[in-house]
């Protein structure tokens, strides 16, 4: 997310994080106000943050969270620095900047997400393999490669990162979701049960695994709520 009262800067950085492949824009933000409002609704794992804003700026902005994104200022005022670091910024741009002093900030952002992800993954034993009946016969599905499960009726189809078509199978995602247990599987809606490894990205009412878009509905977005933090 850019949080910047200037119109050509939110341009250049929406136009910077398009060229990141491990980067994808949510939103632009003119003033904190604005961000504070867009935080509830859109979930950001990074902030592009201006200091010298109207009414409220930055620094005070980031005060207010109480468990605030990773943040990389963006600003032209060097004398803010060292206030940022203790509140623990990733980095500290000053404008203008170069594309790759800008790459490097996000480099380091994506290492410090990857650090913390590590950290939040809970010590449990992985999902089990197990059996399924299809067309009279028991077929293995292996825990790992599973994408995503989809109910239909009295129906699941279980997508496979190994197979083009999914395995069809009599059960309901209930019973099934006793087998893929959370924290490694989580239901975004009644319909759905996805593998929290595979989901490439998160938007407000869908997660997506590569290509598949899957809701989420309002009764289980507190387990895509939980994932975030």
């Amino acid at each position: 997310m850019v949080i910047d009262d200037e119109p050509l800067v939110r341009e250049l950085l929406e136009d910077n994080i398009r060229q990141i492949p491990f980067l994808q824009w949510v939103k632009s933000c003119r003033n904190a106000l604005e961000a504070a409002e867009a935080l509830e609704t859109t979930p950001a794992d990074l902030l592009f943050l201006d200091i010298q804003m109207p009414r409220v700026n930055g620094l005070q902005f980031l005060q207010s969270l109480s468990h605030p994104p990773m943040v990389i200022l963006v600003t032209a005022y060097e004398q803010y620095a060292l206030e940022g670091f203790d509140l623990r910024v990733v980095d500290y741009l000053l404008k203008p900047f170069t594309f790759e002093r800008f790459l490097k900030a996000c480099n380091r952002a994506q290492e410090l997400f990857r650090l913390r992800q590590n950290d939040r993954t809970p010590a449990t034993a992985e999902v089990e393999d197990f059996f399924v009946n299809v067309e009279y016969a028991l077929v293995r599905i292996v825990a790992a490669d599973v994408l995503y499960v989809e109910g239909v009726k009295d129906y699941v189809k279980i997508f496979l990162s190994t197979s083009a078509r999914p395995v069809l199978t009599r059960m309901t995602i209930k019973a099934l979701e006793e087998r893929l247990t959370p924290p490694a599987f989580i239901r975004t809606h009644k319909s759905f049960l996805v593998s929290v490894k595979k989901i490439t990205t998160v938007r407000r009412d869908l997660v997506c695994i590569g290509e598949k878009e899957i809701p989420i509905s309002a009764s289980y977005k507190a387990n895509i709520t939980r994932l975030l933090k």
